[in-house]
């Protein structure tokens, strides 16, 4: 069954929703270290997704396995979102897929319009109630209405790849160095336009300076001899 459950946004990594380890677990200590491993995991998903520039995910990436220790995590890329669950190894990777996508299709139908406008960390944290009641239902693969799913075309998961967490979290930390890297030399690039502008503006005061100072004296002094003469004129009256 389905164990934890993110969702974020893929444009910036910001936690949406989420569903935690139950403390009654027989894993619960065990699932705080994958829950670490999952918020790794959404963060190389949202550098993957900025470094290939937003909105061009590879339909190859759109939906991976990655196996770590006796659990495997499956995730799902909507529309900029990311949703990622953790089941056992043995689970079924067609129920926790089948899984994944109900919670995409009621997510996108109920804050689909809301994502972007999204500023604070899990501010749809009330889909955790939807999150609950689906796990509800996947929780026995042997159900009927499981067997039932595991035995429908409705949903392939041949192709879809599976891959280590070592592969995941080094290529994740590969991209956020490049991404970092990016965002330094960005920051770099406006600092030396800042002062190639100021630069700029100090050649032309000290090319331009002297002559705008003695034509403020020359326009100065013939304000002067103006008034005088004005005050000459008034005299002889």
């Amino acid at each position: 069954m389905p164990k934890i459950t993110f969702i974020s946004r893929l444009t910036d990594g910001l936690p949406l929703a989420a569903s935690l380890a139950d403390e009654k677990d027989a894993f619960a200590l065990e699932l705080q270290e994958y829950e670490r491993q999952a918020k790794r995991i959404l963060k190389g998903l949202t550098a993957e997704y900025l470094a290939g520039g937003r909105g061009s995910v590879p339909a190859s990436r759109k939906a991976a396995s990655i196996e770590s220790g006796a659990f495997t995590f499956h995730y799902l890329l909507g529309d900029q979102v990311a949703f990622l669950t953790l089941s056992e190894k043995a689970y079924p990777r067609k129920l926790a897929f089948a899984f994944l996508d109900e919670l995409r299709r009621e997510f996108e139908a109920v804050y689909g319009a809301q994502v972007a406008l999204a500023n604070r960390p899990y501010e749809m944290i009330r889909f955790d109630s939807f999150i609950q009641k689906t796990k509800k239902v996947y929780l026995d693969a042997s159900a009927v209405r499981n067997l039932e799913r595991l035995n429908s075309e409705l949903l392939d998961v041949r192709d879809i790849m599976t891959r280590s967490i070592q592969e995941v979290l080094g290529r994740g930390e590969r991209l956020e160095s490049l991404q970092n890297t990016s965002a330094m030399l960005s920051a770099e690039s406006r600092k030396y336009l800042r002062r190639a502008k100021h630069a700029r503006w100090m050649l032309r005061i000290r090319q331009y300076g002297p002559m705008m100072v003695i034509l403020v004296i020359i326009a100065v002094l013939l304000w002067f001899f103006k008034l005088r003469g004005r005050g000459a004129t008034a005299g002889f009256t």
